[in-house]
């Protein structure tokens, strides 16, 4: 149910969080609150990018779907990550196969870099207008990581990436005006994009479908059943089917899903814009980076050429009170000729972690899907999700399965426990980075 053209309005910080997405994004209809009883064939809970991507596909294959977000369409991750568009998942094929197994890898591996072609379909179909460019990398921060990346590339090759190009030495700095590094691993395939933007354009996708989306609709119930019954403040919603998609945004409504998953926050700064020259001189190509340590940072241009620059994990919370405070000496670390440069936006958001670092898929009662944890890796990861559910509700389960077969343990020591160990675990990775071993 699109609203009329004149409802539309460029969101504010009073509806998202403040940042330079939401200060950039594109102009968006005012979605209503589910005030009514209605039933649909799919019941997408959640306007991120699992729930945007599971819909749109859903309503292209002819199902009535509807959506549920507890806020604004892409209010969480999806809206504040970012915005690089990096392959594969948060744990690699090696690992993937040494864990569970050949057969697994190579299943997974065949849908690696799937969501990435999924996003540009996406961009290109329905004519998004998010400033998607083209080509990341990852940046060694020391030998040992130079030779990790060495095995990256040829593992990648076996799964069938022929974009990559390895930089050793000096050569890197055709790519990133930094000394930090010793080299570089460009994927150009990958790129990097104004995330808010997309997901604002997959909704507006959808509703041109005959999907509806209803804002400031929490989930305050749900009841199983055939068929499953969500309850809001304002309505009732019935659904043969259910996808829940409000990953780390989702707390108490199934606590079954909440053991085995633990939120995590990151931080991101943006700087005043830098000028052309100036920008170019840090990022010739306009590529998006991110390192190889375990606490990793990450950062890129945005289209009018400010640095957008991320990093750190704050394990079971959004992040630090002082986040300038926090990045801003990792940005300097990267681009000291900055150290005069303002910073416009700071902001934090949640992604949500499991144990393995491999994302959660499934299915409970029969009729309602999940897809969530992606670990770090989830603008690619969840489009690829949505694809995967929309399969397996339309008869086709085989990928899917490949996803909701991985075992999944809960984190030690419970909730009280899982913050204090990971952060000591965080904090061991981190110190081997430092250290180069």
């Amino acid at each position: 149910m699109a609203a009329p053209s004149d409802m539309k309005h460029p969101p504010s910080a009073l509806e998202y969080p403040a940042s330079w997405y939401a200060a950039s994004a594109n102009a968006a209809p005012a979605r209503p609150a589910l005030s009514t009883d209605v039933s649909c064939d799919v019941c997408v809970v959640g306007a991120g990018f699992t729930g945007l991507s599971s819909a749109l596909h859903l309503a292209e294959k002819g199902l009535k779907v509807i959506v549920l977000e507890a806020a604004r369409v892409g209010y969480g991750a999806s809206g504040r990550n970012g915005g690089q568009i990096v392959n594969s998942y948060s744990r690699d094929m090696d690992v993937i196969e040494d864990k569970y197994g050949v057969e697994t890898a190579r299943a997974l591996g065949d849908m690696a870099f799937e969501g990435n072609r999924v996003i540009r379909e996406r961009i290109a179909t329905y004519g998004i207008q998010c400033d998607l460019r083209n080509g990341n990398l990852f940046a060694a921060c020391n030998a040992k990581q130079l030779e990790a990346l060495r095995h990256h590339q040829a593992l990648w090759q076996r799964y069938g990436n022929d974009q990559l190009e390895l930089l050793e030495g000096d050569a890197y700095q055709r790519e990133v005006g930094s000394d930090r590094y010793t080299g570089v691993l460009i994927d150009h395939s990958g790129g990097h994009l104004h995330p808010l933007n997309l997901a604002l354009g997959q909704a507006a996708a959808l509703e041109s479908l005959g999907g509806v989306i209803y804002e400031q609709s929490p989930v305050l119930s749900l009841e199983h059943g055939a068929p499953v019954t969500l309850k809001t403040a304002g309505g009732t919603l019935r659904a043969d089917r259910v996808v829940m998609a409000g990953n780390a945004y989702m707390s108490g409504v199934m606590p079954e899903l909440e053991r085995k998953s633990m939120p995590c926050g990151t931080q991101i700064i943006t700087t005043e814009p830098l000028g052309e020259d100036l920008a170019r001189s840090l990022l010739p190509n306009d590529m998006a980076v991110e390192d190889c340590n375990y606490l990793l940072d990450y950062y890129r241009l945005t289209r009018d050429n400010r640095l957008l620059y991320g990093g750190g994990v704050n394990y079971g919370s959004e992040g630090s009170a002082d986040i300038e405070g926090v990045i801003r000496p990792k940005m300097l670390k990267t681009f000291p000729q900055l150290k005069d440069i303002k910073v416009d936006y700071a902001w934090s958001g949640n992604f949500l972690m499991t144990l393995n670092r491999l994302p959660q898929f499934g299915v409970i009662n029969d009729n309602v899907y999940y897809a969530q944890g992606y670990s770090g890796h989830g603008v690619t990861c969840t489009h690829l999700a949505g694809r995967l559910i929309s399969e397996v509700m339309t008869g086709r389960d085989e990928r899917f399965d490949a996803f909701a077969g991985l075992p999944h343990q809960p984190f030690p020591g419970g909730r009280m426990l899982r913050v204090p160990l990971s952060a000591l675990g965080a904090w061991y990775y981190e110190t081997r980075d430092r250290l180069g071993i």
